[in-house]
């Protein structure tokens, strides 16, 4: 760690990284129970059933997927579009605030639909569609439907595309539920939750959770993770209970001064994580996780690869086969590593897959 003419220490990738790493309980396997790490990470990416599952099985000592199962069965969690326009997994106390606080973003993604939308009174749109998924869980295609016959003349998708912007709408178990199959069926996080939404929280507040699970980080970055804008006059205004570094491009970065910030030589083991865990997502500049040279390496076209942590860096993707978990790493990995990556690779299977014959296996090097 060395100083800037302005006395604030940098923070270099390698310092970056252990300490991310060690907010989001990668370092050691976390004592906290699944619904306390689903309310520390504010929340986990859940674009699909079983990334928030992988996510918590890389991080939790003890876990099993029916804890997280149990916890969505008994609505005590649950999936709901919030940061960034995507599902995420959320305890109920978070559902019921963190949508109100990223609405703004929802309200400006109709923007891009005001084509489809032309002569559409949203607040009646609004209205009407909650009483439809109140009444049962509706599909998006039922959604369609039903509000194409109020509005014949607007566009079907956008108009349920509208309906999930202006609503808090969850998705419905069994959807979600390990080892379970279910459509996505919708109603308001207040209906299924039997209590009704909280005022946003204070921007502060946010920023201070924020920086307990991502940080060191700078106000683009929480930007980037929460899809929102002018996050700016919440930092100031916290500034004196901060602490303030620089990384090696000179940009400020803001944590907590009780906050671990491990030795950058910190062992960090192997990790297993899911396609678009949030570890990869939530920071404007992601080289603290991401060598420059991998980058854009964790997806072709439409199709998210799960992803390879060694020495707490993004090192390879993976994904089950047919009795296999195979690994494809993006270089060379040393002996010593193929053992670690191995033995993470079994406890992994151990944890999500008990008592089925996988195997690890290493594929080919993925070029770039």
């Amino acid at each position: 760690m060395t100083k800037t003419p302005s006395a604030a220490p940098v923070l270099d990738a390698r310092a970056l990284n252990r300490a991310t790493l060690d907010r989001q309980l990668l370092l050691r396997p976390s004592a906290l129970s699944a619904k306390e790490a689903v309310a520390h990470l504010l929340g986990l990416q859940a674009q699909n059933v079983k990334p928030p599952y992988h996510a918590l099985a890389a991080r939790l000592d003890g876990f099993g997927p029916e804890r997280l199962s149990a916890l969505m069965a008994d609505r005590e969690v649950v999936r709901i579009v919030t940061m960034r326009s995507t599902i995420h997994t959320h305890t109920a106390d978070d559902c019921l605030t963190l949508r109100p606080l990223v609405q703004p973003a929802r309200d400006r993604e109709l923007n891009a639909f005001r084509k489809g939308l032309a002569g559409v009174d949203l607040d009646r749109l609004a209205v009407f569609a909650r009483e439809l998924v109140e009444a049962e869980p509706r599909t998006m295609g039922q959604l369609r439907e039903a509000l194409s016959g109020r509005w014949p003349e607007a566009d079907p998708q956008s108009l349920a595309i509208a309906a999930r912007c202006r609503l808090p709408l969850v998705q419905v178990t069994p959807r979600g539920l390990w080892g379970r199959s279910g459509q996505v069926a919708l109603t308001t996080a207040e209906h299924w939750l039997g209590r009704p939404a909280e005022p946003a929280p204070a921007p502060e507040k946010v920023v201070l959770r924020y920086l307990a699970a991502f940080g060191p980080a700078s106000v683009k970055d929480m930007q980037t993770w929460a899809g929102l804008t002018r996050l700016r006059e919440a930092f100031e205004r916290l500034r004196p209970r901060l602490v303030t570094f620089r990384d090696e491009r000179g940009v400020e970065l803001f944590d907590l001064p009780e906050a671990s910030r491990p030795d950058p030589d910190t062992p960090a083991p192997p990790r297993f994580l899911p396609e678009f865990d949030n570890l990869l997502l939530s920071h404007a500049d992601r080289s603290r996780v991401v060598p420059p040279e991998y980058r854009g390496r964790t997806w072709r076209g439409n199709q998210a690869h799960c992803t390879l942590l060694v020495d707490g860096f993004l090192a390879g993707v993976w994904r089950l086969e047919e009795g296999a978990l195979v690994v494809e790493p993006f270089g060379r990995l040393t002996a010593a590593q193929r053992r670690d990556v191995t033995a993470e690779g079994e406890r992994t299977l151990a944890v999500l897959y008990p008592g089925q014959p996988y195997d690890v296996r290493f594929g080919t090097v993925v070029a770039g």
